[in-house]
C-alpha cells in the first residue's frame, strides 16, 4: 500500500474544507489539572457528524470521483460514525448508500444515518456479522463496496493528526484510539509526513483486545468484544493492512475498561463541557492511566466522536 504523502494530506484537506473547518484543539486546564500534565485535545466531536470519519468518506468519494468511477450505489458496514461519513459523502456526490449495522446498535447513530438519506439494514450481532452480510449484499446488487480501511479513507483521515501536529510542534505524545485501525495508521502517517516527535500510544478497549493481541504476536489474532460502552472500538478481528502500518511504529498499546473510558466521560464532561462517546474518551482514559509517567510532557488526545445515545450518557454521568 502506498501511504498518504505530505502533499496528499494537504490537497485531502482541501477537499474536506469544502465541506466543514479544521476543528479545534484546546489546552483544556481542568483536564491538565487532572492528569498533571499539559493536555492538548482534538475535538474531532465538532465535525458535522460529531466524529472524525467523515474526513475519510470524503476523501474516499474524492478519489472515486477523480478516477470517474462514481458508483450508483455503495455499501458498507458500521457501528455508526463511518456510517453517517459514507452517507454524507455519498449524499455529496449523488450516490445511494445503504448501510448495514448489527442488532442493538447505538439508536441515535441510527438515527443519524437514516437522517442522511441512508437505506439502513440492521444485521448480525457484532459489526464483523455485518460486514460479512454487507458485502454479500454487495456483491448481490452489484452495489461498491467500501471497507472500513482503505488508503483512501486514511487520505483524509490524515488531516486531523496533521491539523493536530501543526498546531502544537511540541507535543511529547499522543493517545490514540483504535477501532479499525485508520485512526491510529493516519496518526503514524501524518507524524512522518511532517516529521513530528511525538510518541504515538495506541488504545484499545480491554474488552476488545484484536489490535493488542495481534501486535503482540505479529499477526490477525481474533479476540472476543464485550465493551458495553466502547461500541467505537468493538473490532472483533484487526485489519491486516492496518496491522502492517501499525506494527513497529506504535510506542505501546494501553488497554481501557469500561470502567475507565465512562470516568473519562464523566471527567470530560467535568472539565470541558464536552461530550465524549465511548471510544471518544478512551484516549484520554488510557492518559489517565499512565498519569503518572506523564509528569511534564505534552500529551494529545482526541475526542475521535461525541455520537452516544442520550441514555447512555445519562446513566455514566449518574454513576459517578
Amino acid at each position: 500500500m502506498n501511504l498518504p504523502t505530505l502533499k496528499d494530506i494537504e490537497d485531502s484537506a482541501q477537499v474536506v474544507y469544502r465541506e466543514f473547518s479544521a476543528t479545534p484543539q484546546y489546552a483544556w486546564a481542568l483536564l491538565g489539572q487532572k492528569l498533571g500534565s499539559t493536555c492538548w485535545v482534538k475535538h474531532e466531536n465538532h465535525t458535522p457528524v460529531g466524529a472524525f470519519k467523515i474526513r475519510g468518506g470524503l476523501t474516499y468519494f474524492d478519489q472515486l470521483a477523480k478516477s470517474g468511477s462514481l458508483p450508483r450505489e455503495v455499501i458498507s458496514a458500521t457501528r455508526g460514525n463511518h456510517g453517517q461519513s459514507i452517507g454524507w459523502a455519498a449524499r455529496a456526490y449523488g450516490v445511494a448508500c445503504t448501510i448495514v449495522a448489527p442488532h442493538g446498535n447505538s439508536s441515535e447513530k441510527n438515527a443519524a444515518m437514516r437522517a442522511l438519506g441512508i437505506t439502513l439494514v440492521e444485521h448480525g450481532s457484532d459489526f464483523q456479522e455485518s460486514r460479512e452480510h454487507a458485502i454479500k449484499l454487495a456483491e448481490q446488487r452489484s452495489a461498491h463496496m467500501v471497507p472500513s480501511f482503505h488508503v483512501n479513507l486514511l487520505r483524509g483521515v490524515a488531516t486531523y493528526w496533521w491539523e493536530l501536529f501543526k498546531a502544537v510542534p511540541d507535543l511529547d505524545v499522543v493517545y490514540v484510539p483504535i477501532g479499525q485501525g485508520s485512526g491510529a495508521c493516519s496518526a503514524i502517517i501524518a507524524k512522518h509526513a511532517l516529521g513530528h516527535k511525538a510518541r504515538i500510544v495506541g488504545v484499545v478497549s480491554a474488552h476488545a483486545t484484536t489490535y493488542a493481541d495481534s501486535l503482540a504476536a505479529g499477526r490477525v489474532v481474533e479476540a472476543p468484544v464485550t465493551t458495553l460502552l466502547a461500541d467505537g472500538m468493538a473490532c472483533r478481528i484487526a485489519d491486516a493492512q492496518a496491522l502492517a502500518i501499525l506494527q513497529g511504529q506504535i510506542d505501546h498499546i494501553v488497554k481501557v475498561t469500561d470502567f475507565e473510558v465512562a470516568q473519562a466521560m464523566r471527567d470530560i464532561f467535568a472539565c470541558t463541557h464536552n461530550v465524549a462517546e465511548g471510544a471518544g474518551a478512551a484516549a484520554f482514559a488510557a492518559a489517565m492511566q499512565e498519569r503518572a509517567q506523564l509528569a511534564g510532557q505534552i500529551v494529545g488526545v482526541t475526542i475521535s466522536g461525541g455520537n452516544v445515545d442520550s441514555a447512555v450518557f445519562a446513566q455514566t454521568l449518574q454513576a459517578g
